[in-house]
């Protein structure tokens, strides 16, 4: 039976780009929103919801499909309290960073049925700036969507299927990986890089102020280094808790590198590192 009904619960950067990609493919039935209610009126204003409530019970009601769309934790506490009250034939899916903790909530509340309730998934798109006003209907265009089923997960029936159907139509790339692999692998491309740029504007503002002409004298590559920085702590607070192991290790070994190249500075040692970075970009393109 095709999906009449979405709920996006947290109708954001994340939320909003997915209902708006919706739209723009094609999607004829109903968006309902979650959200706050200031939120949900520049939704509305938006055309990326078609109703919304403040409560996740009433905005569920009639959905086949349901978008967590909020940081971790609250994707966590959702799961906890939707997923014994939904009907059986209901997939409740989620889009957040980490997925270790995310999937074992699902197993703990969904059991054997959780292959067919629930679908662990990550897009990774996004932006510095946060909020329904920033969301974009072409964010997942040529974007890698991660999903981390349970064991014997068939990924491409029934309700599952169909709503990767429409991640495909919306332009992002579906790939599948175990849980734990995501979340190593997540912690080297996405959260440390995060956590570089947001080291390297609090040094910057320590070293010279909130008013220094950085970003236009450094150029394009201090511009690039430090956008992310301004990403909102509320999302990275539950990722670096999520999955606090992985980051550390990729931190630590990042430290190492780094204290390897302050105590090489004058030898040719430097030489090796910058022709070591250099093997990224000749890696193979898929």
């Amino acid at each position: 039976m095709p999906i009449r009904q979405f709920t996006i619960v947290g109708v954001g950067l994340i939320g909003g780009s997915f209902s708006l990609a919706l739209r723009k493919q094609g999607f004829t039935g109903r968006i309902v929103g979650c959200d706050r209610p200031a939120v949900l009126d520049r939704a509305l204003v938006r055309g990326a919801i078609d109703e919304g409530f403040a409560h996740p019970f009433e905005a569920t009601r009639g959905s086949q499909v349901i978008v967590l769309a909020t940081p971790v934790l609250g994707i966590i506490d959702l799961i906890h309290r939707l997923g014994p009250a939904l009907p059986q034939k209901t997939l409740l899916t989620d889009v957040g960073s980490t997925k270790g903790e995310v999937l074992n909530q699902a197993k703990a509340v969904f059991g054997k049925n959780a292959g067919t309730r629930f679908l662990a998934g990550h897009p990774m798109a996004g932006k510095e700036q946060s909020g329904i006003e920033f969301a974009d209907a072409d964010l997942f265009q040529q974007a890698a969507w991660f999903v981390t089923p349970v064991r014997g997960q068939k990924l491409y029936e029934g309700l599952s299927g169909e709503f990767l159907d429409w991640v495909d139509r919306i332009g992002a790339r579906i790939a599948s990986l175990d849980a734990a692999e995501h979340d190593r692998l997540c912690a080297w491309i996405s959260h440390l890089p995060q956590m570089i740029s947001t080291a390297l504007a609090a040094t910057l503002v320590d070293e010279y102020g909130q008013e220094a002409p950085l970003l236009e004298a450094g150029g394009r590559a201090l511009r690039e280094m430090t956008r992310t920085a301004s990403s909102p702590y509320s999302m990275w607070r539950d990722i670096a808790l999520t999955n606090k192991k992985h980051l550390q290790d990729a931190i630590s070994k990042l430290e190492q590198r780094l204290a390897h190249i302050r105590e090489n500075l004058d030898s040719r040692e430097l030489a090796m590192e910058f022709e070591r970075a250099r093997e990224l970009r000749k890696a193979p393109k898929n």
